[in-house]
């Protein structure tokens, strides 16, 4: 009889500590999972203002090349196609002291500025006589005069209608050299072309 009770008090001792190792068991796993969980909050980084998708960068960089490109065009387009008001394009025609006759020499040139204005059929120039100091203002305004008339005529000559050709005399108000020398005035008594009207058929 003492021997029946030692064995049950031996069983119910053994599931009291099989049940206390299972609860243990539960308990840490539990407890384990949560801490596991707690270590591991979600991280949402916000996307920064300055990163954007490559595709996003990609086309930013392509319309700006593309504009630069159009602005490029455009410009050399207008530059092209418009040359108003320019001077300096075709050279001076220099006479002889105290006259006005197209010397042989320049008339190769002025060949060129009427090929020129045919081939630019709206071109109009502006034709400037000038003179050295030499002279009264009056007479070096009668002069300069029929030196641009004299280019005028010649041009006409070579095909250029009289309407697209336009003519002033300056004198000696504008002179292209100030030095006292021969050398000097020499540059001053000219025919001096001036491009008025847009290049272009």
């Amino acid at each position: 009889m003492r021997k029946s009770k030692t064995d049950a008090v031996r069983v119910n001792t053994f599931f009291m500590l099989v049940t206390l190792t299972v609860v243990l068991a539960s308990f840490m796993l539990v407890t384990g999972c949560q801490k596991r969980t707690a270590t591991r909050p979600e991280t949402t980084v916000p996307p920064s203002a300055k990163e954007q998708p490559a595709s996003e960068q990609e086309k930013k960089g392509l319309d700006k090349i593309t504009e630069q490109k159009v602005e490029s065009i455009a410009s050399k387009d207008m530059a092209a196609s418009s040359v108003e008001g320019k001077e300096g394009m075709f050279e001076d025609i220099l006479f002889d002291y105290d006259k006005y006759d197209v010397k042989e020499s320049y008339r190769a040139a002025l060949k060129a500025v009427s090929a020129w204005m045919v081939k630019n059929s709206s071109s109009s120039v502006s034709l400037e006589g000038h003179c050295d100091e030499r002279g009264t203002n009056e007479y070096n305004l009668a002069l300069g005069d029929r030196r641009a008339k004299a280019v005028k005529d010649f041009l006409v000559s070579l095909g250029v209608p009289s309407t697209r050709i336009e003519t002033i005399s300056y004198g000696e108000e504008k002179p292209a050299c100030t030095e006292q020398s021969e050398a000097c005035w020499a540059k001053n008594r000219r025919a001096h072309i001036v491009i008025l009207m847009k290049a272009g058929k």
